[in-house]
């Protein structure tokens, strides 16, 4: 029986971080295509005490690596809802880049079960039933031309890219996150979240430029106005105090209307 055979504990599938105190509010975070949870624990210190931070973790890394490498987006978010903590509270799901298509599948998921999340933040990405516009085509790469593909990009250290034994490590999950993102459009008929949505996305994006992100409109079921930062398609890592000093209070106001829609 291969490794991948064997079920992955919830906790290497769902980071759990919570705060100094009783949570209010959780925040499940799902990477980038190519990221890890890793790549977003560093966001616990700038949350509030009473956030509880999730991270999701994709199979092919970290205890998650000797899985099989995901082939589609369910292979990403499905795992992500099953493993999801029961006593969330209210619950908002934040994904980043291919993480935001991740995330409207795992609000979808749950929405499904009877657990809809309080609030869906979609950061860099597309709409999810649009076509990916500035695809990668990772199956025409070589790996010298898809690490410039990568580093083109940003948000992965270069210095793994530019180590061989790391990556080797990396450069399969990589491949295949952006194979799902190249080919990932969501196609069910008038497909609506029953969450409030915010979007956010850098000025100066290349790979989501600002006139695309409100086409999440289209799922949200109301009008989407963008919170547009100074940055590129990693713009949170320019300033992440100043990323938090936007998103904090997008995560006040959807938890007052939880609060709200619950009295």
């Amino acid at each position: 029986m291969s490794a991948s055979s064997f079920a992955p504990a919830p906790e290497d599938v769902v980071w759990d971080l919570p705060g100094d105190g009783p949570h209010r509010l959780s925040l499940l975070v799902l990477p980038h295509a190519g990221g890890n949870a890793h790549a977003y624990s560093g966001w616990r210190a700038h949350l509030p005490a009473d956030v509880r931070l999730l991270i999701g973790q994709y199979p092919g890394r970290g205890a998650r690596f000797s899985e099989d490498l995901p082939g589609s987006v369910d292979d990403l978010a499905l795992p992500v809802a099953e493993a999801l903590p029961a006593d969330t509270g209210a619950l908002v799901v934040l994904g980043h880049s291919m993480g935001s298509l991740v995330a409207f599948e795992v609000t979808r998921a749950l929405q499904a079960a009877g657990r809809t999340p309080h609030g869906l933040v979609a950061s860099a990405c597309r709409a999810p039933v649009l076509p990916n516009q500035a695809p990668v085509h990772p199956e025409r790469l070589d790996d010298d031309e898809l690490v410039a593909a990568i580093k083109e990009r940003g948000g992965t250290d270069d210095g793994i890219l530019d180590d061989p034994e790391l990556r080797e490590i990396v450069l399969p999950s990589i491949r295949a996150d952006f194979a799902i993102d190249d080919a990932y459009r969501c196609t069910a008929p008038d497909v609506r979240l029953d969450c409030p949505v915010a979007v956010l996305g850098g000025d100066a994006d290349p790979i989501v430029p600002v006139d695309l992100l409100g086409g999440w409109a289209l799922v949200a079921g109301h009008e989407v106005t963008p919170e547009v930062l100074p940055g590129d398609h990693f713009y949170f890592q320019q300033d992440l105090p100043g990323f938090f000093a936007r998103l904090n209070p997008v995560l006040e106001a959807f938890r007052a209307t939880a609060r709200a829609t619950t009295a």
